[in-house]
């Protein structure tokens, strides 16, 4: 009978530790956090507080006040006052997996925590201690940067206690945002729009992109002309020489330019001279967790989220160490590894007098090693049961992990130049002299220095084959990617490897930003909300307050700094600048509408303002704050007239050199399609500067060239529209308020079966439930309450073969009125009693079925064909 658990965070990280484990050992997983702050409402909420009649008005206040803070204290799960008690709870979703937790620790001597070696892993055991009872059994901790049966039986053989100061720096960490997070967000709400909220790191990334876009508008792009050349050497090559401009000078104008040229073509081609000079390039550090994401976004199109979690996987099967790093270091074990690879694979040639060592950031979290396989031996078209984009990323850490044990890749540079008066042209080339480590990983270079010169000499003369004038524009600075602004973050001591992901995420799905081409767009919300901030929240906003601020938690996790002293300095300057900003008097500034001279087409008594609100800019009608029957409530929908598509920074000058400047600050003006006949213009600082033009014309609604569409339920006519998740049609009718979403190919979204609600049907992880709902990739679950709950899940046929009346009556507007019913005369279970989930085939677009056992599909199929479902099992 096995006589010690072992506790990891998931299923699949389980799967291969028991592989290295003996009999005696039962491996189980948490599935992440157990424990954490409340989250929604709580299931016994605070009885309400009534206010004394027979008290004075001052203590009214006084004791509302207090009242409401014991409300926000209750909320927030964490208590500021009271030396930041914390209400920790068992996640809802979480409670069967304790209850197989204790089920499984009753028969065991020991319990074995193996949870990430980090501080948010280092807290998940701490909190699993806690959730068991830390008195009730004999608890280890074991660490491990890698699952491979050396790292394991190491560090089964020798335990360790959970280290107290790795927990109380992600408590400190936690319990900051969460403050953060709730006594900044109503501020928000109430001085600018309702829905938003701040966090206490992602409000500086946000501040980043804010102040790289405000660049953008200011910038004014500049003519400037750029000259080449192409000449003949006396065996016909063709070597291309460019005009040498450096820094300093000036940009060079059309007259100059063109008198250049006429000089080119008057002027004997002499080489004045060519000098050639050995080059050696260094290979890289092996990745650590920002550098592992920028170079899967530049080589392999990931974005910061799916680097982690392809990496996550690699981890967990046990082929990289822990992808969560900002160490570059090896162990001397690894660094043999690779010299062993390349003594055996390459040859002596590609091997190091001695190894190459990189040295630890000052600023790296615990002692770990950088991001790399597990077996140097190991290459990626080796790998089994991996999917493709897993044997990509591996292929990439694979061959920077090799490629940092090569030799320097040397060149012979050659550079000729040709004088003409005052003016220099050049041609580089490079011809490699030896490989060295780009002979696994290849090297960045500019693919002009790639090419080889031909064999040319000082005083050569060379013909002139042409003249290459080219008409060019300055750019403004580059929209930060993904991986562009990790390394910015990084770069200012922002964030920590194991949260630039999750801070791209929030910026995101908070509406404040989005991403096109793989580029950062703000929105006009982001705008105001990083500008309010950084007015009234100096501490919060500023870099380096923000960078000494994760220093001082680094300095918790070593031990050295009292975590609760960083809390009540960073609280007590945060409450300051809280109570400052929410005074009416000198506070933060609000959202205020700009007047137009546009007349409401309702009332024609008022004047249009424009507003911003989180689901973007729009007309209102200014007799919306009039009272009784002057009260008018029109809104315009304003369509984004030159929508951010911008693939590089010169598509990003064109377009700026087309936008109209404010004539209050010559900011770049954003444009709008009022309807086809007006188009208006509004500052790019709005609403700090009120500068707007209507223009008249003929304008056409970019992106949809269609005909007028009808509602399909109430049949009025749709208008299409702008909100948050890009161009939809809104129906006209105020009593209907249907949408039909635009797709990219300028077709309205076809029709599909409305939304199911399943009250009884709750959510695995979060508190809510369910609707059945249909997309263009079939039939699923989705939490009522999106885009706040985010759970999605294919549907098991026993959760909906009851609803025949229920589907029907949801695909009513549809051509075929019994698109789904099919489904509810399907089988439950397959012949071996596994339950079948409803899945999707895109190619023939139909619906199938395929059972599961332990959250794994088996081979049973089921089709629907000839009025009839057919079973099958796989070969």
């Amino acid at each position: 009978m096995p006589s010690s658990l072992v506790i990891v965070e998931s299923p699949a990280k389980a799967k291969t530790i028991s592989k290295y484990l003996g009999k005696d050992y039962i491996v189980k997983s948490s599935v992440g956090h157990i424990r954490d702050l409340p989250k929604g409402k709580s299931k016994s909420p605070a009885k309400r507080l009534t206010l004394p009649k027979d008290i004075s008005p001052a203590q009214k206040i006084k004791l509302k006040a207090k009242n409401d803070r014991a409300r926000l204290v209750r909320r927030m799960g964490v208590d500021p006052d009271n030396g930041w008690k914390a209400d920790y709870q068992i996640i809802p979703d979480k409670e069967k997996v304790i209850k197989d937790l204790r089920k499984a620790a009753k028969g065991v001597d020991h319990i074995y925590l193996a949870t990430d070696l980090d501080r948010e892993g280092e807290a998940i055991a701490w909190h699993l201690k806690e959730a068991l009872g830390p008195n009730k059994y004999e608890f280890s901790r074991v660490r491990f940067n890698q699952i491979t049966k050396d790292a394991i039986i190491d560090s089964f053989s020798d335990p360790k206690d959970i280290d107290l100061d790795l927990v109380k720096a992600q408590q400190a960490r936690r319990f900051l945002d969460r403050v953060v997070g709730f006594e900044l967000s109503p501020l928000l709400w109430k001085k600018i729009a309702r829905g938003l909220s701040a966090g206490r790191v992602q409000s500086v990334a946000l501040r980043v992109l804010v102040e790289r876009e405000r660049l953008i508008q200011k910038f004014v792009p500049e003519e400037f002309w750029e000259i080449s050349l192409n000449a003949i050497d006396k065996i016909n090559n063709n070597i291309n020489f460019a005009l040498l401009r450096r820094k300093s000078d000036p940009l060079l104008p059309e007259k100059e330019a063109k008198e250049i040229v006429n000089l080119i073509k008057n002027s004997p081609l002499k080489i004045s001279s060519v000098v050639k000079k050995p080059v050696s390039v260094k290979p890289k550090p092996p990745f650590i967790t920002s550098t592992l994401q920028q170079a899967a976004s530049t080589k392999l199109s990931f974005n910061v989220k799916r680097t982690m979690r392809v990496a996550q996987k690699l981890y967990e099967a046990g082929h990289i160490t822990y992808m969560r790093t900002d160490a570059p270091s090896l162990s001397k074990e690894s660094i043999q590894d690779a010299r062993n690879y390349v003594s055996e694979n390459l040859g002596e040639k590609y091997l190091t007098n001695a190894p190459r060592i990189y040295s630890s950031t000052e600023n790296a979290q615990e002692a770990h090693e950088a991001i790399r396989p597990t077996n140097a031996f190991m290459e990626s078209s080796q790998l089994i049961n991996v999917s493709e984009e897993e044997k990509r990323l591996y292929s990439l850490i694979w061959q920077q992990y090799i490629a940092s044990q090569l030799p320097d890749a040397q060149y012979l540079s050659t550079s000729a130049k040709i004088d003409l008066d005052n003016y220099t042209f050049t041609a580089k080339g490079r011809e490699v002299v030896f490989d060295g480590y780009t002979k696994v990983s290849n090297a960045a270079s500019k693919d002009s220095e790639d090419d080889i010169l031909p064999a040319i000499q000082e005083g050569d003369i060379l013909g002139l084959d042409e003249v290459n004038l080219d008409q060019k524009f300055t750019k403004p600075p580059a929209r930060f990617s993904e991986a562009a602004l990790v390394k910015e973050l990084e770069k200012k001591g922002i964030g920590r490897p194991s949260t630039y992901a999750s801070i791209i995420s929030t910026i995101q799905d908070r509406g404040y930003v989005e991403i096109e081409n793989r580029r950062f767009f703000v929105k006009k919300i982001g705008h105001i909300v990083a500008e309010r901030l950084l007015d009234s929240f100096t501490d919060i906003m500023d870099y380096d307050f923000t960078a000494n601020l994760e220093n001082s938690l680094d300095k918790v996790a070593d031990g050295n700094l009292e975590w609760k002293s960083v809390l009540n300095d960073f609280y007590s300057a945060f409450q300051n600048d809280l109570v400052l900003a929410s005074s009416d008097d000198g506070g933060m500034k609000s959202n205020l509408p700009v007047e137009t001279d546009i007349t409401c087409p309702d009332c024609s008594s008022s004047t249009m303002v424009i507003r911003n609100s989180s689901n973007g800019v729009f007309l209102g009608c200014s007799g919306y704050n009039n009272e009784g029957d002057d009260k008018c409530k029109t809104t315009l929908n304003l369509i984004s007239g030159d929508e951010a598509v911008s693939v590089d920074d010169a598509d990003e000058a064109s377009n700026l050199m087309i936008k109209r400047r404010c004539s209050i600050c010559s900011t770049s003006m954003d444009n709008f399609l009022i309807d086809e006949d007006r188009k208006l213009h509004i500052c790019g600082k709005n609403p700090d500067c009120n500068g707007y033009e209507v223009e008249e014309g003929q304008f056409k609604i970019k992106g949809y060239d269609g005909p007028v569409i009808e509602c399909h339920k109430c049949g009025s006519e749709m208008q299409l529209k702008t909100g948050r998740f890009g161009k939809y049609f809104g129906c006209l009718n105020d009593n209907c308020g249907t949408t039909r979403q635009l797709q990219r190919n300028g077709e309205p979204k076809p029709l599909m079966m409305e939304p199911i609600p399943l009250p009884d049907l709750k959510c695995l992880k979060c508190e809510d439930h369910y609707l059945l709902r249909d997309s263009m990739k079939g039939l699923f679950l989705a939490a009522s309450k999106f885009p706040k709950n985010r759970e999605t899940r294919a549907p098991k046929v026993s959760e909906i073969n009851t609803l025949l009346n229920e589907l029907n009556e949801a695909c009513r507007f549809l051509e075929d009125k019994e698109k789904h019913a099919y489904l509810a005369s399907a089988p439950t279970h397959d012949k071996k009693g596994n339950p079948y989930v409803v899945r999707y085939n895109k190619a023939e677009d139909i619906h199938y079925l395929a059972s599961e056992k332990d959250g794994k599909k088996t081979k049973w199929t089921a089709v629907y064909s000839n009025d009839g479902w057919n079973q099958r099992l796989k070969d």
